[in-house]
């Protein structure tokens, strides 16, 4: 199943969705799309110049929130299939949309393709393009098969580290898949990374859009938006996602 297009879902409680949205339009350089769904809970980051958008914002009722992927394929219904298949299940059908959790339990969802094709550009040195799967240590590589397994198309590395394993989408594709095995047991959740050419700049930038640090790894800084969702600042080249050589 070839996968046309990919989308990083912001997800962010009810009543903090207003500060997601104002920090991250501010943080990727787009404006707000007009609501849409039932509750109004989602919007779509809309890039400039005309590129096809590959972030969006939800408000969800329960929970922290955190993060998701959306993939859009030419058929819904086979897609989700072979995701069970793989040992994923359906959490909800909506007819031109799946929802569904992988064998560890992270949410994705199987959308139809819509023609989007054009990246969106790097913006002030910086570009979200990678959602993150937190994996406990016992599921990891369980959870390893099943994404290479469910996306074949995709470029199944290990990462710049041994507890690193990186998705990479065919060319032209906006957002890639990181699973990064934990050191604790615990549930599997997701945030978003954004590849900056100065993390340092991005930082400044984003602490006046009203972020707070909250740790510095080795390549990566980890921050909190003002929503209370982290996400990593990383060190990595915006325009190809992989790490500068010697680094």
């Amino acid at each position: 199943m070839t996968t046309r297009w990919t989308y990083a879902f912001v997800d962010r409680p009810v009543p903090r969705f207003a500060q997601a949205c104002e920090f991250w339009t501010g943080a990727t350089g787009t404006r707000l799309s007009d609501p849409r769904g039932e509750r109004r809970e989602f919007v779509t980051l809309v890039p400039p110049g005309g590129a096809d958008a590959c972030v969006k914002v939800q408000a969800v009722a329960s929970g922290p929130g955190g993060a998701h992927l959306d993939f859009c394929v030419d058929d819904v219904r086979k897609f989700a299939k072979g995701a069970e298949a793989l040992g994923a299940h359906v959490v909800a059908d909506q007819g031109t949309l799946v929802v569904l959790r992988s064998p560890a339990g992270q949410l994705f969802c199987a959308d139809p393709w819509r023609g989007q094709s054009t990246r969106p550009p790097v913006v002030r040195g910086t570009r979200l393009d990678q959602v993150c799967l937190d994996v406990p240590p016992s599921l990891h590589d369980a959870e390893v098969a099943f994404w290479a397994a469910l996306l074949p198309d995709w470029e199944s590395l290990s990462g710049s580290l041994p507890e690193f394993h990186v998705l990479k989408p065919p060319a032209g594709l906006p957002v890639r898949i990181l699973l990064q095995r934990l050191d604790e047991e615990r549930p599997v959740s997701a945030h978003l990374d954004l590849a900056c050419a100065d993390i340092g700049a991005t930082r400044a930038e984003h602490e006046r859009l009203g972020a707070e640090f909250v740790a510095e790894g080795s390549r990566w800084t980890v921050m909190r938006d003002p929503a209370g969702g982290t996400y990593c600042l990383t060190g990595r080249d915006p325009e190809t996602g992989g790490v500068p050589s010697g680094s």
